[in-house]
């Protein structure tokens, strides 16, 4: 996860939240569902929380290979309160095995969750979640390779990213925060990518009642400064075509190294206007990013339909895979589910070199209805959403407002993982706003 990062905010400073204390090797954690848990060494620590190994409670102690990790987190804080929503209703095993199933799918890279509950302690108590247990990131990878991906593996990681978009959107979701720290590889097969990270997922239909656009000066910037949707720099909440427009830059970055406004990040209106002109204009946006015999054509044409969306429009996904698909038959290659991330020597396009000085990464955070928010950095005041009203699914185009200037924009880093041998697994996050005492999250499935 990202090293921290001042946060947002004004006036007094922020207020404390308590640290994790560390539990000892073979503690014993019992779930909702009354099933047991066995916590193994502690891997990770961020924030206000500890990332342990984990297994089902056993009489063996959970050795390195354990294939559970578990977020603890003391109860009154508000991060780990806040992913576990999305886990609790989009999550579950069942329900994905179920989608995998009838999409006739071989694996579908969302996490897992297996459990959660309270756990006392010398008279504290904590919070904590048993999700799956992964390997390193993509931003890693990226770095590894020169900060360039070969054109294949892009576009089988977009195939993959509209494989879990789809999903969560279907389950009523965004993710707001796609990037490639939040891709990891599994644990076991190199091959497979899950996208993690809820902390900033927003239930942009819930009950299938969709969210209006609506702009809001306070929330502007909200995101990783450098992926994030023109809506959420226009302080409207995510949606689904904000998933995909972030997809987009994404993938053009991996192929290309850096992006256009990438020089300017500690600016984010400055930001925001580049990311409009090349809205407008997305062929002139490739061609700043890739030389004239190397754009990708699949890219330009992938921008271009998610440019069509309106803010409540349904994505047409096969039609985006299609897109990508084309650009992986022109390339004389197909979709074989084999990840190779081996170093670009020769350039997938113009654009900056690879050898180009990673960007300082900037993240201004965000805060959804109904709890605090994850963010890296410290706390700050935590402020009510709107309140919003339900509209349904449309094709009417967005109103188009002038977006406000903020106060401020805080940076926000590339996100940290804590290595374990040649495994890593993710960190925890900071959350924002006052401590205050939450019931655990009821299931409303």
């Amino acid at each position: 996860m990202p090293p921290k990062a001042q946060a947002a905010g004004k006036g007094r400073g922020p207020a404390k939240r308590k640290l994790a204390e560390e539990f000892p090797l073979g503690e014993v954690l019992t779930d909702t569902s009354k099933k047991s848990w066995k916590l193994g060494a502690p891997i990770g620590q961020g924030g206000f929380g500890l990332l342990y190994l984990a297994n089902d409670n056993s009489s063996k102690t959970v050795g390195a290979d354990a294939p559970y990790v578990i977020k603890v987190e003391p109860s009154d804080n508000g991060p780990l309160f806040s992913e576990l929503k999305f886990y609790m209703r989009a999550a579950k095993p069942d329900l994905i095995q179920s989608w995998m199933t009838s999409h006739k799918m071989k694996y579908l890279g969302v996490p897992k969750y297996w459990g959660s509950g309270l756990h006392e302690k010398g008279g504290k108590r904590y919070r904590f979640m048993v999700m799956d247990r992964f390997g390193t990131d993509l931003q890693k990878k990226f770095e590894e390779t020169g900060r360039r991906f070969p054109r294949k593996l892009v576009l089988q990681l977009g195939l993959r990213l509209l494989d879990i978009l789809e999903y969560i959107h279907e389950h009523e979701y965004v993710h707001a925060d796609i990037k490639a720290s939040n891709l990891l590889l599994s644990h076991n097969n190199p091959n497979q990518v899950y996208l993690v990270d809820y902390g900033l997922a927003y239930r942009y239909a819930p009950e299938g009642v969709l969210k209006e656009y609506k702009e809001d000066p306070k929330r502007c910037h909200d995101g990783t400064i450098e992926f994030t949707s023109i809506d959420a720099h226009k302080g409207v909440s995510p949606c689904r075509r904000s998933d995909l427009e972030i997809l987009g830059y994404c993938m053009v970055q991996w192929l290309c190294s850096k992006l256009p406004w990438e020089d300017k990040l500690q600016d984010p209106l400055y930001v925001r206007d580049v990311k409009l002109q090349c809205r407008d204009n997305v062929s002139e946006f490739m061609s700043k990013c890739f030389s004239s015999q190397d754009k990708p054509d699949e890219l330009q044409k992938f921008m271009e339909e998610v440019k069509t969306l309106s803010y409540t429009d349904k994505p047409a996904y096969q039609k985006l895979r299609s897109i990508l698909e084309a650009g992986l038959k022109s390339i004389g290659t197909k979709d074989d589910d084999k990840l190779e991330f081996s170093s670009v020597v020769s350039s997938n396009g113009a654009g900056p070199s690879s050898s180009a000085k990673t960007s300082k990464r900037k993240k201004v955070v965000d805060y959804k209805e109904e709890s605090d928010d994850e963010v890296d950095g410290s706390p700050a005041k935590k402020r009510k959403s709107p309140k919003k009203k339900g509209v349904k699914e449309s094709k009417t185009a967005s109103p188009k407002k002038k977006a406000a200037t903020p106060k401020n924009a805080a940076a926000r880093p590339k996100k940290a993982l804590v290595e374990m041998g040649t495994q890593t697994t993710p960190g925890l996050k900071r959350g924002r706003g006052r401590p205050k005492k939450m019931a655990e999250p009821v299931d409303s499935e």
